[in-house]
């Protein structure tokens, strides 16, 4: 899925607009589970530069999508063991080449994810 900023940046207009229409109670509540389970972008990014294995995946939940990461890097590692160092390095490379997306797209990854989460924190709110 292509992400868009206008649109990301839109979608989070709109909660911070709700959020502010909330009683102070309801406020306070929201901000307090806010801080407990929004992201930050820049741990998503160091966790994607310094271990590309997928962990960032794990970082934002998405847990079958870091198992695959981390079962093709440590296949690439493995087939490197074993002495089939030209394979290895092409499945390491490829997996690298298709997690430079999230690497250089983190900003807007995680506040894709944050908007996801703040919704629902309002919309629980909001249904209380």
């Amino acid at each position: 899925m292509m992400l868009k900023q206008n649109e990301v940046d839109a979608r989070e207009e709109e909660i911070r607009l709700a959020v502010r229409e909330l009683s102070d109670e309801q406020r306070k509540t929201f901000y307090e589970r806010a801080e407990k389970e929004l992201k930050d972008p820049d741990t998503f990014a160091v966790l994607n530069y310094l271990f590309i294995a997928g962990l960032h995946h794990f970082y934002l939940g998405r847990w079958l999508r870091g198992l695959i990461n981390l079962a093709v890097f440590g296949g690439g590692i493995y087939l490197m063991v074993l002495e089939q160092w030209k394979n290895g390095l092409i499945v390491i490379g490829i997996i690298t080449l298709l997690e430079l997306y999230a690497l250089f797209r983190s900003q807007i990854i995680v506040k894709h994810y944050n908007n996801r989460i703040s919704a629902e924190i309002l919309d629980s709110i909001e249904a209380s």
